[in-house]
């Protein structure tokens, strides 16, 4: 329990917001095993603007979104010439 006013409302803050972060990270998720069962550049395109959204807001770090999107590019990549 909080001792102060102050603290009382800085644990309903963050209650709310580990609330809206997990479910942006769940989000994350899913495209991600979206993307690793059918890698498509249009899903990829998605799945980048989300992680730098992520990483904008401070939900993930900024070197795990340039990690998550390296992994994503080699994995379309890889992908293409097998779809070709």
């Amino acid at each position: 329990m909080a001792n102060t006013k102050s603290a009382g409302k800085r644990a309903r803050q963050t209650a709310v917001r580990s609330i809206r972060n997990r479910s942006v990270l769940t989000r994350l998720r899913k495209m991600q095993k979206g993307i690793a069962a059918k890698p498509e550049t249009k899903d990829a395109r998605a799945m980048i603007s989300a992680i730098d959204k992520a990483a904008k807001r401070g939900i993930i770090h900024k070197n795990a979104a340039k990690r998550r999107k390296a992994r994503l590019n080699k994995l379309v990549i890889g992908a293409a010439p097998a779809a070709a």
